[in-house]
Parts: structure tokens; C-alpha cells; sequence
């Protein structure tokens, strides 16, 4: 049976939809849970950390106090999804700069994360990063599932999920050494109040005939960052209900 007995673990992005349930996950299979997140206050427990993770010296300060208080971390789940606003725009409309700061602040954040984490964990040499992609690091979008709907598939998400699973490629190549492991998780679609019409045309691609839930990819998430997924390392576990099996 799996357990996080006595693990400390940090989930960036811990108030959002797939956040919560990991963290809710992780909470019932024992381990301290750190909640870094930037519309929060932190307690005075520091389960939840207000924290810019597109800021380094943010990131640095959160990094301080959970040492400090707990003096180990052993494992990280990045998941938070920072993003400018005008998020969604259709390729011919994205400005390079939107592109640019988009980049930063996704991808490099998790690559600063990673890189000042990592450094505490090599001190105990067993510990795991979960990394959230998607199947649109793997995949070309279906532009057909957004027809008849405002939405789109922007741009950056792909090459910023595409280049999150090989970085975690390279991650778990330079840090085997160490003992530690580092895989990604690539979740499908996962039902957020999504439009009728989107759904519909969404599920009818799907082998399974739904979109994903939240609680079908926290289990995977808690799988990953225990002791029973020990020799696993630089993997992209895929949870779509079949979508790239077609």
C-alpha cells in the first residue's frame, strides 16, 4: 500500500483545481504538505506559503522557512500554472512578448525550483519531483474538440509541456547519482465547468468516453512520490482515458 509517512512535500499551485485534490491526496497518506501559492497567506505551520514562483527571491524565502522549520524536503510536485492575460489568444494574435513572458514564467520556474530543491535533497539522496505536463507536450492539439466554442489551445502550452518532459528527461539523468527521482505526469482533459458543446465534442475523442477528473490523477501523483515507485525515474506517465493510444 502506498504511504507518505513523515514526508515532507511541497505542491506548487495547491488551491487550484488539481492542487487541491493532490494535496488532499498526499494529507491522507500521511506526509506534511506545503501549499506554495501566491493568492494565500502563510501560517503560522507553514502548510500554505504565499509565494511568487515566478519570483527567485520569493522562491528562495519559501525554501528558508521550510528548511528551517522542518529541515528536510523530500519531495516537490510542480504544478502551478502562472500564465498573462491574455492567455488563450489564437497563434496569429500572440504578441512575442505575451510568448516571452509566458516561457518565463512557467517553464523557467520550474527549472529555479527544481535547480534550488534539488540542492537539499542531495543531502539525503531518496528523494522525488513530480512535474505536471500534458498530452499537448506529446501530442499536436485537436483543434476540432474547441470548434463552435470561444476557446483555443494557446501556443505556448504546448512548447512549454513538451520542453517540461524532456527536461525531466535530463533531470532524472544528472541526479540518479543522487538517488533521487524525477518523473512528469501528462493528465488529458480534466472537467472544470468546461462549455457543453466543448465537452461533448472533447469525450466523443476519448476511448473512455469522459473527460478526466482531478482524483484520477492525484493517486498517480502520490505513486510517483513514494517509496514504492522507487526505481522509476525521467518517465512521463500518461492519464488520459486512451487519448494518445489513437
Amino acid at each position: 500500500m502506498i504511504n507518505l509517512n513523515d514526508k515532507v512535500i511541497i505542491v506548487t499551485g495547491g488551491s487550484g483545481l488539481l492542487g487541491s485534490e493532490i494535496i488532499h491526496q498526499i494529507k491522507k497518506l500521511g506526509a506534511i504538505v506545503i501549499n506554495l501559492e501566491i493568492n494565500i497567506k502563510t501560517n503560522v505551520e507553514l502548510t500554505e506559503i504565499e509565494c511568487d514562483i515566478t519570483n527567485p527571491k520569493s522562491i528562495n524565502n519559501s525554501i528558508s522557512l521550510i528548511i528551517e522549520k522542518y529541515g528536510k524536503i523530500d519531495g516537490l510536485v510542480n504544478n502551478a500554472y502562472p500564465r498573462t492575460s491574455d492567455w488563450g489568444n489564437k497563434f496569429e494574435d500572440i504578441n512575442i512578448d505575451s510568448w516571452k513572458s509566458n516561457i518565463d514564467m512557467q517553464l523557467n520556474s520550474i527549472f529555479y525550483l527544481c535547480q534550488i530543491v534539488l540542492e537539499k535533497m542531495k543531502i539525503q539522496q531518496f528523494d522525488s519531483i513530480v512535474n505536471m505536463a500534458s498530452i499537448y507536450g506529446l501530442v499536436g492539439p485537436d483543434f476540432s474538440v474547441y470548434e463552435n466554442t470561444d476557446m483555443t489551445m494557446p501556443a505556448a502550452y504546448s512548447a512549454i509541456k513538451g520542453g517540461v518532459i524532456n527536461f525531466t528527461r535530463y533531470l532524472s539523468s544528472y541526479y540518479g547519482k543522487y538517488n533521487i527521482r524525477i518523473n512528469c505526469i501528462s493528465p488529458g482533459g480534466i472537467f472544470n465547468n468546461q462549455t457543453d458543446i466543448f465537452v461533448k465534442n472533447y469525450e466523443k475523442k476519448v476511448p473512455m468516453n469522459r473527460m478526466g477528473k482531478p482524483t484520477d490523477i492525484s493517486p498517480a501523483v502520490c505513486f510517483m512520490l513514494s517509496d514504492q515507485s522507487s526505481y522509476i525515474t525521467g518517465q512521463n506517465l500518461v492519464i488520459d482515458g486512451g487519448w494518445t493510444s489513437i
